[in-house]
């Protein structure tokens, strides 16, 4: 049977520098630093002070304020960006069967704010006034329900918990639906609102997290100072379509999904294998399931560029030995630099990004750039993004435990 090609027909996206996707990537192409001090709880005491918080997020703009009480912050996150890719996609106004409708939104940690918050005032109150909402807003699932339940979408609903490789891998789950024949229209992203006590200090103490206090000096891919990932929060969610099913009510393509990669290491909790191995063999899977696109027809990649000393070198490493020569003539930014690690969120966001990049042929910088490290010496568009002129492009997610996985979007041609 031949593929289904599968295209991208609506994005939403709400981040550390933008409430919407369109200002997100507005922001992404300005370089805009989206990371400043904590304010989500008292961090004055904490060893990391800073991450990229969603600034002037008000969920009582589409939910009732009793419906917004009951639902958690990651949760509103999603559903706040599914509303703007749904809309963007023009399917309200359609007629479509929607057994072959599905979600699938990842998140790492859920809602883990309610857990905290729970926990503690259980702690004083006892635990029998534990609050009867918890488990519908803690569990990491409920996004994704959430947003089935908000479209009436019928087919499958399902959550990939695979820590920063989430929000990629229910965006690649989805495409492969779609492609294989399951269903028509796929709703896809992630979520994330881990910006808690408990989440912040969990990192920093497994020395994952930068510790300093100059947010411009905090969240620096490839950079030789490099010393941890920010904290972000945010959600993105994306339109997949079958493109037979979106030509036919005369749907707005704004690029094709046509690869997609995923391994795991088996190696190690939280280091990356060595060389970057994992995440080569997705990348190249992700080539392969292209029908073979050529390695040299790539001209661009988000990485997943997170910041930790070991991330960024094995992901240059992983690179090259997918690319070989054309690895040093190729674009590898992290828009990380600018949104922190969103952690699920994460992928689904970059692959917004990513698909944007190629629809306006213009590549996001990796900000904060400024000491060059000899093991990260690939063109990181540092500083100022620039326009340039590609077909093909790859979005790179590498999650504790050892998940990778990676898309390829192609230029919509029209």
């Amino acid at each position: 049977m031949d593929k289904r090609r599968v295209v991208v027909t609506g994005v939403g996206a709400v981040t550390p520098i933008g409430l919407t996707a369109a200002e997100s990537w507005s922001a992404a192409r300005a370089g805009t630093l989206g990371i400043a001090p904590i304010t989500r709880f008292d961090a004055s005491e904490a060893k990391a002070r800073l991450a990229g918080e969603v600034k002037g997020f008000d969920p009582t703009g589409f939910l009732t304020r009793q419906e917004a009480k009951h639902k958690a912050r990651f949760t509103q996150f999603a559903l706040a960006a599914a509303r703007e890719a749904w809309d963007e996609s023009g399917l309200g106004e359609a007629d479509f069967d929607r057994t072959r409708a599905g979600v699938i939104v990842s998140s790492g940690i859920g809602g883990v704010e309610e857990t905290e918050n729970q926990q503690t005032s259980c702690l004083k109150r006892g635990f029998d006034r534990c609050s009867p909402f918890y488990i519908p807003m803690g569990i990491s699932n409920m996004a994704a329900g959430e947003v089935a339940i908000a479209y009436g979408l019928q087919g499958m609903c399902t959550c990939p918990v695979t820590a920063c490789a989430g929000g990629t891998n229910a965006v690649g789950d989805a495409f492969r639906h779609i492609r294989d024949g399951y269903a028509e229209i796929m709703l896809a992203g992630g979520t994330e609102a881990s910006i808690t006590p408990l989440s912040v200090a969990g990192f920093a103490n497994m020395r994952a997290l930068h510790t300093g206090d100059d947010p411009a000096a905090a969240s620096i891919p490839f950079d030789a100072r490099r010393s941890g990932f920010v904290m972000g929060e945010g959600a993105g969610m994306l339109v997949l379509e079958e493109l037979e099913h979106a030509r036919s009510r005369g749907a707005t393509i704004i690029a094709e999904l046509v690869g997609y990669g995923v391994t795991c290491d088996a190696h190690h909790i939280t280091a990356p294998a060595p060389h970057g191995e994992g995440g080569a063999r997705a990348m190249a899977q992700a080539l392969a399931d292209a029908d073979g696109v050529a390695p040299e027809a790539v001209g661009y990649i988000n990485a997943h560029g997170t910041s930790t000393p070991k991330n960024d070198s094995c992901e240059t490493e992983a690179v090259k030995a997918v690319f070989g020569e054309h690895a040093y003539r190729l674009a590898m930014s992290s828009t990380k630099s600018m949104t922190g690690h969103m952690l699920g969120a994460a992928g689904a966001v970059e692959a917004i990004f990513t698909a944007l990049a190629l629809r306006d042929q213009y590549l996001p910088p990796t900000i904060g750039y400024a000491e060059a490290d000899p093991e990260c010496d690939l063109d990181c568009v540092a500083g100022e993004g620039r326009a340039a002129s590609f077909s093909y492009a790859l979005s790179n997610s590498l999650g504790f435990g050892g998940h990778n996985a990676c898309i390829l979007f192609k230029k919509w041609e029209g």
